[in-house]
């Protein structure tokens, strides 16, 4: 098995090439979208020069979209570890996504019934639920985190679970401190309860290999561009389920969930990055060895392990290095026996700048890192930082590198002395 090289793998990624006063540009900016290979550039094009057409006609180029979108189904499910193609549905990212499908998920509920959220989530797995929660007259409780650490607090969870409980919307990683949720301890409590639940995987899926069935999970949604490729929404569920739910949608639809026309190029593009991906699996992993009932699963699970791999040595580099840099304080999961409690996406604030300032100075090191609260408006508000500018978010993905981080850390120690620029 040949070990893993990220500088093998960076010239597949057209914009990694680009410079910044004749260095490389750092790219840490991978939890608000990463950069995605110049496969996926092309498949889209290919798509519009070859195949541009919509579903149901009986020429070439319709069959040839629908062959398309049928086999990128397929992949996913391969990525996600689905039973079936059938139980993946793409749509315009999983916020609009998890807004659709709440309304049919909470019209099974009766008033008074009760959803769990969480303090550590995003926005996109809180708001859908409050807002048809008012509709309907449900109820909403927050469970809490430790501040300490930006854990979710799982006795909180507990004590907040109840015979009312019909659904319980989790992250499986926090896209500001990076902190991984126990996600099948939380499935299983929830079920115990009588409750289903709802996971954004959108900031893990590219950290490590998701398996749905192996959690147990009722719903999971994930974002395309979230790991390497176009804008597109990806959900997750349970084949029985989506079977059951009422389907908003016009009499016409092929799908229950899949409602108007799909964006068909994008939907070529995740394709070709499920086979990015498998590349990876091939050239660095071990397929023979990893569990799945396709090559394709075999081989994603290999990329998605070695990758894990990789990022946690990135993490630990990054997370030792800040540590002995005076004024800066990292929040979140720092003890390095916990790298696999979390993803390599690290949050930081400085005693003498703002996070927007900071991250002006990174950019200005040709350093690109975002600054704010990520839609995780609550947690920044739990921790005391809203009223100051939230964090600076230090996002590493796969293709960055050792230099890369050596890098950021000098450039966040001359933030830090007061000596950005």
């Amino acid at each position: 098995m040949t070990p893993f090289d990220p500088h093998a793998l960076r010239p597949e990624f057209p914009a990694l090439a680009r410079t910044q006063d004749g260095r490389p540009v750092v790219y840490l900016d991978g939890p608000g979208g990463t950069q995605v290979p110049e496969r996926v550039i092309e498949a889209i094009g290919r798509y519009f020069r070859k195949s541009n057409a919509n579903d149901g006609g009986a020429f070439a180029t319709s069959r040839e979209s629908v062959a398309i979108v049928d086999e990128a189904h397929a992949a996913v499910a391969d990525l996600l570890g689905a039973a079936s193609p059938d139980e993946v549905k793409f749509g315009y990212n999983m916020t609009t996504l998890t807004f659709h499908v709440s309304r049919s998920i909470a019209a099974t509920f009766a008033p008074g019934d009760e959803i769990l959220v969480t303090t550590l989530d995003h926005e996109a797995n809180v708001a859908p639920w409050r807002a048809i929660a008012a509709d309907r007259g449900l109820v909403v409780k927050t469970v809490d985190i430790r501040p300490d650490d930006c854990t979710l607090d799982l006795d909180d969870l507990e004590a907040k679970l109840s015979a009312r409980t019909r659904l319980v919307a989790v992250g499986y990683a926090s896209n500001a401190v990076g902190t991984i949720n126990p996600v099948k301890a939380i499935v299983e409590r929830a079920h115990a309860a009588g409750a289903l639940t709802y996971v954004d995987a959108v900031h893990y899926v590219p950290h490590g290999p998701v398996d749905v069935r192996e959690l147990g999970t009722d719903f999971l949604a994930t974002s395309a561009y979230k790991w390497f490729g176009p804008h597109l929404g990806v959900l997750y569920g349970r084949g029985d389920l989506f079977e059951t739910l009422p389907s908003y949608k016009v009499r016409p639809a092929h799908d229950r969930v899949e409602t108007g026309t799909p964006n068909f190029e994008a939907i070529a593009g995740t394709l070709a990055t499920v086979d990015y991906l498998r590349s990876v699996g091939t050239r660095f992993g071990d397929p023979a060895r990893a569990p799945g009932s396709t090559v394709r699963r075999r081989e994603l699970v290999a990329a998605m392990t070695v990758i894990a791999a990789h990022e946690r040595g990135l993490a630990r580099r990054l997370l030792d290095g800040l540590a002995a840099i005076p004024g800066l304080r990292t929040w979140g999961i720092t003890d390095p026996a916990r790298l696999g409690e979390r993803t390599p996406t690290v949050a930081v604030t400085f005693d003498g700048a703002t996070p927007r300032a900071a991250a002006e100075a990174l950019a200005a090191d040709g350093i690109y890192a975002w600054d704010g609260d990520f839609y995780a408006q609550a947690l920044i508000e739990r921790l005391g930082l809203f009223e100051t500018g939230g964090v600076v978010r230090l996002g590493l993905v796969h293709y960055n590198t050792a230099d890369e981080v050596d890098r950021v850390l000098a450039s966040l120690s001359r933030i830090a002395g007061g000596r950005a620029g």
